[in-house]
């Protein structure tokens, strides 16, 4: 798989280059081309992480992107961020991503309405 420098950056959580790239002007909603985003790939590198280390769940690259403007409300096939940091198991990112937004308790966590 070919990844763009932000997505290689993310998928090594090398937040020194994320940062050097987006200070350069590199595009913080940067997809591969099917939607998945810098933020959507974010949250599955964490998840992945958490469960191949069994490390605890962490939000740095998740906090990063968002603080640098990555887009919470953004869906890919109708289903958000949030929805999606839910469904693989990532409470913590669900939780920052419903502070971000704003959005309290449990709101519909599958698809945005149209």
């Amino acid at each position: 798989m070919s990844w763009s420098p932000g997505h290689f950056a993310v998928e090594h959580e090398d937040l020194p280059k994320l940062r050097e790239l987006l200070d350069a002007g590199y595009d913080v909603e940067d997809d591969n081309g099917d939607g998945w985003t810098l933020l959507r790939h974010a949250i599955d590198t964490e998840v992945d992480g958490h469960i191949q280390s069994g490390e605890p769940l962490h939000v740095d690259v998740t906090v990063f992107l968002l603080a640098r403007g990555a887009d919470p409300l953004r869906p890919t096939d109708g289903v958000l961020p949030e929805a999606e940091a839910e469904a693989r198991g990532h409470w913590l990112a669900a939780e920052i991503i419903r502070a971000w937004t704003g959005r309290s308790g449990n709101p519909d966590r599958t698809h945005v309405s149209s």
